[in-house]
């Protein structure tokens, strides 16, 4: 067995990018991230390539940040960008009674003047809140990725979701060319990005008066991204270890990169990683060990079965501009499983399980480089029921369809072929075990039913499953027919 282990390649960053930053067929669209790929893309910080914001001058000892000002809420003119766009079906804010309110935030960051914008999604009753905080750098492609990939797990335990507007990879225009009266006087460039998460972290924090939060208990706060704003999160790394409260605390607490595998500095809280199988697989990850202790907590999870963007419930993704059958497979509910261990271990100091990582051969004969099991799932890494007791094989990357399919998502019909190549490059895709085979593995759909059902138990008990997503899990195992 240990034979078949996977080979790590170090930290080589051959990233996915390169082909994400393409996402974008104008600048407009802001498709480029900072030191990462764009779209969602799938990378790291890749030196002084392309679509990496300049670099910010930092002091040399801890400092403390000046907090932006704040406005009132933003109500008008017109309609708030919608940042979350892809939420499970029956799974939005309005049935977790959670509200989102814009705020402008301005100051000065890396010596020069900014105005950007903050979401704040929060339970409407202010006695739901359970003291945590997911911060992130809105996604370049116009998304809060974060809270998407969270969501259910987010609400259901009253946490506040924050998403900041960088001025980092023209995510900022985006949002600015949808309601030019409302945000045409947002400023703020890519070399601001690091200093204006560390602003609005403190700001959170703080009882200033226009904190949104003020009223309210913060315990924590982590900050989390994916693709290119992992790659904004490496960035800002760095600031994190000078950057402080006005009362000189540390600003956040924790943080979660995720669908990034580069090698990621040493910091003095929890960090836990979230490479998917599109990283594993082009060995664009780390071989970075886990620790425990004080500078080096970290957790490096593999999730098998898990795509470098979700394709189940993306609303760009439907209907499926792919070759393939888009998997349905739910990131939603491992990405939690990750961000609950990273919550527990900041807030509670509960030290998480370590995990095995996805094996690798580096053998492509069999169209992939991870180590495959009889159904064509990966082996290793932490497991599900999907993959342990499988009804499709779940496999990476996905590519588009040619031609474009004649009644794309709205996404991908404002940008062409290009888009739906890149989206589906960043996917996963299924292909389903024939129904024989299904009755030979299983023998009847209650048996089926029965070993799912354990296997989640199982799961569950080992910190490797969310009870708040078993109704989900197991409803996709009663659809499984044969």
């Amino acid at each position: 067995m240990k034979a078949a282990r996977r080979l790590m390649a170090g930290a080589s960053v051959i990233t996915l990018a390169a082909a994400m930053s393409a996402f974008a067929p104008s600048a407009a669209i802001g498709q480029r991230g900072q030191g990462g790929q764009s779209g969602p893309g799938g990378g790291p910080p890749q030196g002084q390539g392309r679509g990496q914001a300049p670099p910010a001058n930092l002091p040399q000892t801890p400092t403390a940040v000046s907090l932006p000002a704040v406005s009132a809420q933003v109500t008008g003119p017109g309609t708030m960008y919608e940042s979350v766009q892809s939420l499970a079906p029956g799974k939005g804010m309005a049935e977790f009674k959670y509200v989102a309110r814009e705020y402008f935030i301005s100051g000065a960051a890396n010596g020069q003047p900014y105005k950007t914008r903050i979401v704040v999604r929060q339970p409407s009753n202010n006695s739901a809140f359970s003291g945590l905080v997911l911060v992130e750098p809105m996604h370049p492609s116009g998304s809060a990725h974060m809270f998407e990939f969270t969501s259910i797990y987010s609400m259901s335990s009253g946490h506040i979701a924050v998403d900041i507007l960088t001025g980092g990879g023209g995510g900022l225009q985006l949002v600015a060319d949808t309601n030019k009266e409302r945000y045409s006087d947002l400023r703020a460039d890519g070399s601001q990005t690091s200093e204006i998460i560390a602003q609005v972290g403190a700001l959170l924090k703080s009882k200033q008066n226009g904190n949104p939060l003020a009223n309210l208990p913060v315990r924590k706060l982590v900050l989390a991204g994916t693709s290119a704003t992992a790659g904004m999160l490496i960035q800002y790394l760095p600031a994190h270890m000078v950057y402080r409260t006005p009362d000189m605390q540390r600003i956040y607490d924790g943080f979660m990169p995720t669908s990034n595998g580069a090698a990621v500095r040493q910091v003095d809280v929890p960090l836990v990683q979230v490479p998917t199988m599109h990283e594993v697989r082009n060995s664009n990850i780390t071989d970075r060990q886990d620790g425990d202790e004080s500078g080096n907590q970290f957790r490096l999870y593999e999730f098998a079965g898990m795509g470098h963007v979700d394709s189940r419930d993306n609303v760009r993704l439907k209907p499926n501009p792919c070759k393939n059958p888009t998997s349905d497979f739910p990131l939603q509910a491992y990405m939690s499983v990750a961000l609950h261990h990273l919550f527990q271990w900041v807030d509670k100091g509960v030290t998480p399980p370590r995990a095995e990582r996805i094996w690798k051969d580096r053998d492509e004969s069999d169209g992939s480089s991870m180590v495959l099991d009889e159904h064509g799932n990966p082996r290793g890494g932490i497991r599900n029921p999907y993959v342990d007791v499988p009804t499709a094989k779940y496999a990476v990357p996905n590519e588009g369809a040619v031609p474009l399919i004649p009644n794309p998502s709205a996404y991908i019909a404002a940008r062409g072929q290009q888009a739906a190549n890149q989206m589906c490059n960043l996917s996963a895709y299924q292909i389903e075990i024939p129904k024989a085979k299904l009755k030979q593995l299983y023998g009847s759909k209650q048996n089926y039913r029965k070993k799912v059902e354990a296997r989640l138990t199982e799961l569950e008990k080992a910190g490797w499953s969310l009870p708040v997503y078993r109704e989900m899990i197991l409803a996709d195992a009663a659809k499984v027919d044969f």
